[in-house]
């Protein structure tokens, strides 16, 4: 359960605010939608193969 303490003089705008950027960062929201249809575990290695060599082409070119 999250707790959001409101400080004094604070509008509650920035309470939701700083809601929203907890809430956000457990990735409940992100563990729906992947729990939401089953997908085949060939079909997660593709997409996790195809990220990876993304990230290679994007990133891996770069010199240190």
């Amino acid at each position: 359960m999250l707790i959001i303490n409101i400080k004094e003089n604070e509008s509650i705008d920035k309470a939701l605010k700083r809601f929203k950027k907890k809430f956000e960062k457990t990735g409940v929201v992100k563990a729906l939608r992947k729990r939401s249809a089953f997908e085949k575990p060939s079909i997660s290695r593709r997409t996790e193969i195809i990220r990876a060599s993304y990230k290679q082409r994007m990133y891996g070119n770069e010199e240190a």
